[in-house]
């Protein structure tokens, strides 16, 4: 069991370039300051196909509270509302968190049970 939340770091290695090693770091670096666990960094081209999905998928596996990346040219500019919904995104550049919206009170009356 993980004595801290996990994260998953992730950057598209057509976006980073030559600076690819520098930004690991950076995902590194911020996920120790905010007090992650950094599980894993994925690393994906331009030709990975659905890439979110599967930044998705590696995030639920490893039970991951939160996704870092350079910036959002990583996502190709906007950071995807369904990765958002599994996990908060953390850009480094600029530092901001694109965070998880938790369900209203009393969200199941309006909506029905939800199902299990």
């Amino acid at each position: 069991m993980r004595r801290r939340p996990a994260a998953v770091g992730y950057l598209r290695r057509d976006v980073s370039g030559a600076r690819q090693q520098w930004d690991e770091v950076l995902i590194r670096s911020l996920a120790q300051r905010f007090g992650y666990d950094l599980a894993k960094t994925v690393v994906f081209s331009a030709e990975t196909d659905d890439p979110v999905e599967r930044l998705a998928k590696v995030a639920r596996r490893l039970s991951s509270e939160v996704v870092i990346v350079p910036s959002t040219a990583h996502f190709g500019g906007d950071v995807p509302g369904e990765l958002v919904q599994v996990c908060d995104v953390i850009t480094v550049a600029p530092e901001y968190t694109y965070a998880r919206r938790p369900d209203p009170p009393y969200a199941e009356d309006a909506r029905g049970p939800r199902p299990a």
